[in-house]
């Protein structure tokens, strides 16, 4: 019976010794998991929307070239919202990277009278700069017809708009795009209609569709305007509905069209384009919707 308890008592102790070895290895790590305590945090996952890259190129039409800004019927892109030095307009690409930054790492593209179905051709242009911003801001010109009957289909317009998309995806997979609403056409003729100045200089071709005789108001007049303006809207429900479906593309919330340009944000010669005050209110919108937490809407 001694004899027996003896073993017993030395079984006891080998387990007890077992059972403290495998705690102590819990509790120097062995090859069990860490104390919650000492675990390192996941790391965050990187935002799809980077509010500061570190390039931009521009693309689009005479807005983004600045046309009329500086002088008479001619572009002016040092004014440019987009990618301009000018220091009364403090543009996105100068608010983004700096002024020095700016002049190595931004580039206009856009080119006065472009539609959209020349955004394709200036996005191919663009990409060969591999840019991690590409703005965009056209459509004005698609609306600016000789007839109503000539605008850009809106279904063709779409097509150019998600054609360009595809081809910058395709070569940029990681680039981000910034896409302004076109603007309000209609508000552009009720401000300028007041100089007789910028009369003159509409008859030499600006946007015919809305400008011609622009003292009309009888019923003709009012329906080719009307006409205008609600292809300008279906325009800007494209622009904001493809650039949705790309997760690193940014509308504007409709801000351009929305923005109520007075005869101090117009060009002094043709009260239509924007004046250098007018580009610098679209960089403020550009900037704002570029380094949001979250979209606009």
């Amino acid at each position: 019976m001694r004899e027996r308890g003896r073993r017993t008592r030395g079984v006891v102790a080998v387990v007890a010794a077992a059972v403290l070895g495998v705690a102590g290895c819990d509790a120097v790590g062995g090859d069990s998991a860490a104390p919650s305590e000492s675990a390192k945090p996941s790391p965050k996952p990187t935002p799809l929307w980077d509010r500061s890259p570190g390039s931009v190129a521009a693309v689009g039409d005479s807005i983004t070239r600045a046309f009329d800004a500086c002088d008479v019927l001619s572009d002016c892109p040092e004014a440019s919202w987009a990618t301009g030095a000018s220091p009364e307009v403090d543009s996105l690409a100068v608010r983004l990277l700096g002024r020095e930054g700016a002049a190595r790492r931004s580039w206009n593209y856009a080119v006065t009278g472009a539609r959209m179905a020349d955004l394709p051709g200036q996005m191919a242009q663009a990409v060969r700069r591999e840019p991690q911003l590409v703005t965009v801001m056209v459509g004005a010109n698609d609306a600016c017809r000789r007839t109503t009957s000539a605008m850009t289909p809106v279904s063709a317009f779409r097509a150019d708009f998600e054609d360009s998309l595809r081809s910058l995806r395709k070569a940029l997979p990681k680039a981000q795009v910034f896409v302004a609403s076109v603007p309000n056409l209609k508000r552009l003729w009720s401000e300028g209609r007041g100089s007789p100045m910028g009369k003159q200089v509409w008859k030499l071709g600006i946007c015919p569709s809305m400008l011609g005789d622009a003292d009309a108001l009888d019923a003709a007049a009012t329906l080719r305007r009307n006409t205008v303006q609600q292809r300008v809207e279906d325009y800007n429900k494209v622009l904001e509905k493809v650039c949705a479906e790309d997760e690193r593309c940014r509308y504007d919330g409709g801000a351009v069209y929305d923005y109520r340009f007075g005869t101090g944000q117009l060009s002094r010669w043709d009260y239509f384009h924007p004046s250098v005050n007018g580009q610098a209110r679209l960089a403020e919108i550009a900037y704002r919707t570029v380094t949001a937490k979250k979209p606009l809407t």
